[in-house]
C-alpha cells in the first residue's frame, strides 16, 4: 500500500473513530445534501410564517437547527429540528446549547418520512422540488389545519403558495438558494 493510500486509510479510520466516540452511529443517506439557510432567509422564514412564542416549530432536514434556534431566540417558540443526519444533530445541539436555547429547541435524529410532526404549529423545509412533494400527502395527513408550512427555494408542485417572499438578490449566483420562499396553509379537512 503506497504512502497516499495509507493517509487517505487513515482518515478513514480516525473519522470513524472520532464519529463512534462521539456516538455517531451512520444511518440511512441524507436524501439531499447539506446547504445551510442564509441567516437572512432564516428571519425571513420566520417572518412570513408570523411565528410567535405560542408557536411550536417543526424544521424537517434541520441541518444544524438554525431556523429552529432563531424560532427560538428571536421569539421565544418552541422548536423541533428532525434530521436523518447524526452530524448535523450533533452540530445543532451544540448551537443550541450556544444561544442558550437547549430548553426551548429539541433536535432528533430521525427520517422525515417517519418523524412524528403532530404537534407542529409551522413547519420549515429546504429540501428539493421531489422531496417537498413526496412529502406533501404527510403534512396534510399530519398537519392540524391553520398550520403554516414555509419552504426555502421549492414549491410543492401543483399545490401553490398562499404568499411568496423575495429575500436578498436572486440574481447573485455565487449564492443561487435562499431567495425565494413559499407559504402554505393547512387546509380544513373534508367534512370539517
Amino acid at each position: 500500500m503506497g504512502l497516499r493510500k495509507s493517509i487517505w486509510w487513515s482518515g478513514i479510520v480516525l473519522a470513524a473513530a472520532v464519529a463512534a466516540a462521539q456516538g455517531v452511529q451512520p444511518g440511512r443517506k441524507p436524501d439531499v445534501p447539506y446547504v445551510p439557510t442564509t441567516n437572512e432567509a432564516v428571519e425571513a422564514m420566520l417572518k412570513l410564517a408570523d411565528v410567535k412564542k405560542t408557536d411550536v416549530v417543526y424544521d424537517l432536514g434541520c441541518g444544524d437547527g438554525r431556523i429552529v434556534i432563531a424560532a427560538a431566540k428571536n421569539r421565544r417558540a418552541r422548536g423541533v429540528g428532525i434530521d436523518i443526519d447524526p452530524v448535523r444533530i450533533s452540530e445543532g445541539k451544540r448551537n443550541a446549547r450556544k444561544a442558550g436555547v437547549e430548553k426551548l429547541v429539541r433536535l432528533e435524529e430521525n427520517d422525515l418520512f417517519q418523524a412524528d410532526i403532530h404537534d407542529a404549529t409551522v413547519v420549515t423545509l429546504f429540501l428539493a422540488p421531489d422531496l417537498n412533494v413526496q412529502l406533501l400527502p404527510k403534512l396534510l395527513r399530519d398537519l392540524k389545519p391553520g398550520t403554516r408550512i414555509v419552504s426555502n427555494t421549492f414549491d410543492m408542485g401543483d399545490w401553490k403558495a398562499e404568499k411568496e417572499a423575495t429575500v436578498g438578490d436572486p440574481g447573485d449566483v455565487a449564492h443561487p438558494f435562499s431567495h425565494k420562499l413559499y407559504l402554505w396553509i393547512v387546509p380544513p379537512r373534508a367534512g370539517n
